[in-house]
């Protein structure tokens, strides 16, 4: 089975049954699988529950009627399954911040969201828990040459800011030179969104501008995972992976300034394949889950 394309076929039935009663039995069945299975690789895979995606894609449905402006908030609430208006608003408001009268005068608006992508990696069965698929390893001392920043991701051009110096160090570096890529994330202090970023390539290169700099990574001890596609479109969907990763291996974090690094094959294709390599402690429990 690819589970990747059952819940990518799984939010086109979701999106085209958003005015009609939905429940994890209905999609599931829809797909021949049990409710109990498909809860679970739509939670691991999506990185939220059936039922909160499809709260979120009702509400962000009701913005094209709301802005249109020609049905009530009644009838938006009854069309799209809320029962009352209170319960609709109620709803709304939680997850957009506003109320949906605020857009009905013309104060505030918020513009709908296409059905999101499903983040690509490979996923295993453990102990009943489906989790994305993780090897414990070390990554080997390195010597990083790039370029550092910093970002802030409560700004919405953080990722724009990370593609943008991506480009910027390509543009310093010879187009025929095949190398790997780290994109290394580090410094988050407690309840902040900034982090401090290098991207780089292995080895040694002098570039005579400001920002660029040549540093060590010491060997780290972390869990490894695989993915395809960007980073920076994941989302929550790592947070729930790596929160998975520790719940059923019984590690811990590690207490490093490195948070994440995020490593490419090829310096040029960084909308290829990827690992990411998050720190934790290395326990005597280790070796028996390799």
């Amino acid at each position: 089975m690819d589970h990747n394309k059952v819940i990518e076929r799984s939010l086109i039935h979701i999106e085209e049954h958003l005015q009609h009663p939905l429940t994890v039995e209905s999609v599931a069945g829809a797909f021949n699988l049990s409710k109990y299975y498909f809860h679970r690789l739509f939670s691991a895979i999506m990185g939220c529950s059936l039922n909160h995606y499809i709260l979120s894609r009702r509400l962000n449905a009701s913005l094209a009627f709301i802005q249109n402006n020609k049905s009530s908030l009644t009838d938006i609430a009854y069309q799209l399954g809320f029962g009352t208006q209170a319960s609709f608003t109620r709803a709304f408001k939680r997850h957009y911040g506003v109320a949906p009268s605020s857009l009905k005068t013309g104060t505030t608006t918020i513009p709908p969201v296409p059905v999101p992508e499903v983040v690509k990696r490979p996923i295993k069965n453990i102990n009943g828990d489906i989790v994305t698929d993780f090897t414990l390893t070390e990554f080997k001392e390195t010597r990083v040459s790039g370029i550092a920043f910093e970002v802030d991701l409560a700004n919405d051009d953080y990722k724009e800011k990370i593609r943008a110096h991506s480009k910027l160090l390509l543009s310093h570096m010879d187009g025929i030179l095949n190398t790997p890529c780290y994109v290394i994330y580090s410094n988050c202090q407690p309840d902040s969104t900034r982090f401090k970023v290098l991207c780089g390539i292995p080895g040694s290169m002098e570039i005579d501008q400001p920002f660029y700099f040549t540093v060590d990574v010491p060997p780290i001890f972390c869990a490894r995972f695989n993915y395809r596609g960007d980073l920076l479109d994941i989302g929550d969907v790592l947070k729930t992976d790596y929160a998975r990763f520790l719940k059923i291996s019984r590690q811990e974090t590690a207490e490093t300034e490195i948070e994440l690094i995020q490593a490419f094959d090829n310096v040029h294709q960084l909308d290829s394949n990827y690992h990411i390599y998050a720190p934790i402690k290395k326990l005597p429990l280790d070796s028996d889950l390799e």
